[in-house]
């Protein structure tokens, strides 16, 4: 039928008898079903795969764990596809609903004025007020959508019925609510004809790009239903206060469709964001495998390293807590959960860190040798790898160091002074024990995050490691009192040996074009009584004040094999350098009164 809004098949008796419960039932199937497959793939991760490792070795069962994990895949995809079809529908329905209510408002004021809406969506309204020549009632007439009422407009000698412009408006209302309506139908529709899988029982990597397509036209048109509800500017308790208080039905299709606000807002439980997080992999893997060039390779390669790991199911668990594409990437992961654990640390990375290979392999490796090392003095431990902000990147290598700024540190600092709120919100002991470790530029970035208000929350201590300055001058200024902060500098480390950049208008020019060479020869002729690196105070010397815990010396920048600046980074490597590995581990859970002392710079 044609209404008097144009050619749309839909009428205004038709929105009004729309039923969309019926949508919303529709929803709860497709809710289920999702539900089923989240189900198989847990059962899958959580029990066949660790029954077949743990008891079972040879050819038949790597087939077998080969097997299950691609049918893992599959569930996976068929719980985030019908996961989508479920809050389309949803999102559907609470569409119709809006302008059911615009259509119903606009016919009980016609009720309420006793005009008639017609099938066509004009509206007749009775004579009324005066005429001015002869006093008598003006005549009553027909307002259409089209514009112009049925009667001939005024002269301007005689005055208007009242009623036009009311009837005007109510006709204008209905025609507004059944156009909108048709429009959300025909968009609806699109999508849902989007929403369909290849034939067959595996689920290719083009077949993630899809889906990674499909979960963004979906979080385009759920906006309004889902994620204008999500609380970006509370506090990290009340976000955990306001998932707790969502149902079962509301989480399972803020997972479904937003896993990446979810599975990187600080105050969710962990659990929770590990689920959305190990979904948005799959999507993001699928987004970067549809473009070319050398950034989305780079990605990829660290994605599927994080993949892989994940996959693998080694001890201590993998918890995935953080994961994006935007800047230089993004990843937070932790061996152990942080919020069971009555110790939890939390490592920042420093310069040239960003969400590639090198970072999947080394510096996960680094929490996990940290988590394993915290284990073995108290089981209750866990141990983050936290990459939530753009680290300076230099092109060159450690060439370069003017890139080392402030600004990073700064927004770092903010972004993980509102992550350890999360964690400190979330964990489930009355009062954890929680470290934060800085190495390199990350040391910087822990400083910053010290000088917000109150602190970093719920950090009890902090280590530093390989640190060119933290952005004060004492330890007690860290907020955890100077016997909490520990320092760890290798001798061999040029990083911990960087001169001020007030030192001298050369040292500053020759570290920035020289390079690592010539920074620890300025380092090392510079004025002994000078404790200044390049972001302040010498965090191993005794004016700073910290606790400085013994280092292996590392190997020489200039030896046999050329130039090295491993010295910098075997921190946390219990192979290549136990005394440090084992200290940090002492800090982070708990034990720092068994740390042995070193002797100041």
């Amino acid at each position: 039928m044609t209404t008097g809004t144009g050619s749309s098949g839909l009428t205004w008796a038709q929105l009004r008898d729309l039923n969309c419960a019926e949508l919303e039932g529709a929803a709860d199937g497709w809710g289920k079903a999702s539900n089923r497959a989240d189900a198989g793939r847990d059962r899958i991760e959580k029990q066949l795969l660790n029954g077949l490792r743990e008891t079972q070795q040879g050819a038949a069962a790597d087939a077998a764990v080969s097997r299950l994990r691609q049918l893992s895949r599959n569930l996976q995809y068929v719980y985030t596809e019908c996961g989508l079809v479920r809050t389309t529908l949803n999102s559907l329905a609470h569409e119709m609903k809006a302008q059911q209510r615009a259509l119903r408002d606009a016919l009980e004021d016609a009720q309420a004025l006793r005009f008639t809406v017609h099938a066509d969506g004009s509206v007749t309204y009775p004579e009324a007020g005066e005429g001015l020549v002869d006093g008598r009632p003006l005549a009553g007439g027909t307002a259409s959508a089209k514009g112009a009422p049925g009667l001939l407009p005024p002269s301007g000698l005689v005055a208007p019925n009242p009623n036009t412009a009311k009837a005007q408006d109510i006709a204008d209302r209905v025609a507004k609510a059944v156009r909108t309506a048709a429009e959300v139908d025909w968009r609806f529709a699109r999508i849902l004809r989007k929403l369909k899988a290849e034939e067959g029982l595996k689920v290719p990597d083009r077949t993630w790009t899809d889906a990674a397509g499909d979960a963004a036209v979906v979080r385009d048109v759920a906006g309004g239903y889902l994620k204008s509800g999500i609380p970006y500017d509370a506090s990290p308790a009340a976000r955990r206060e306001w998932w707790a208080r969502l149902t079962d039905e509301q989480r399972e299709e803020y997972l479904a469709v937003y896993p990446d606000l979810i599975g990187n807002l600080d105050g969710i439980p962990a659990l929770v964001r590990d689920t959305a997080n190990r979904d948005n992999l799959q999507l993001l893997i699928g987004k970067l495998e549809g473009q070319d060039g050398e950034r989305a390779e780079t990605r990829l390669a660290g994605l599927r390293e994080i993949d892989r790991q994940l996959q693998a199911g080694r001890q201590p668990p993998m918890y995935l807590l953080g994961i994006g594409d935007e800047g230089n990437g993004r990843a937070i992961v932790s061996y152990g959960n942080p919020d069971t654990a009555r110790n939890v640390s939390a490592y920042v990375p420093g310069l040239n860190t960003s969400l590639d290979a090198d970072f999947a392999k080394n510096d996960l490796k680094r929490a996990r040798d940290t988590a394993i090392g915290m284990q073995q003095h108290d089981r209750s431990s866990a141990a983050i790898v936290w990459l939530g902000y753009d680290a300076p990147q230099s092109p060159d290598g450690w060439d370069g160091l003017d890139v080392m700024g402030d600004e990073r540190a700064e927004k770092g600092g903010a972004a993980f002074h509102q992550f350890m709120g999360g964690i400190s919100a979330t964990n489930e002991n009355e009062d954890p024990h929680m470290t934060a470790i800085g190495h390199s530029y990350g040391s910087r970035t822990v400083g910053a995050a010290t000088q917000r208000g109150g602190g970093i929350p719920g950090v009890d201590d902090i280590v530093l490691v390989g640190s060119p300055g933290v952005g004060v001058d004492s330890a007690e200024e860290l907020g955890v009192g100077k016997e909490h902060v520990f320092v760890g500098a290798a001798e061999n480390d040029v990083v911990t040996k960087l001169p001020s950049k007030q030192q001298s208008a050369v040292g500053a020019a020759g570290m920035a074009v020289a390079g690592p060479a010539a920074a620890y020869l300025l380092g090392e002729i510079a004025d002994q009584e000078d404790d200044e690196l390049w972001f302040g105070q010498d965090p191993a010397s005794e004016a700073f004040g910290a606790r400085r815990f013994p280092v292996g010396d590392g190997p020489r920048l200039v030896g046999g094999q050329g130039l090295s600046i491993d010295a910098h980074s075997q921190y946390f490597d219990p192979d290549r350098d136990a005394s440090s590995a084992n200290s940090i581990a002492l800090v982070a859970a708990g034990q720092s009164r068994r740390l042995k002392a070193e002797e100041y710079r």
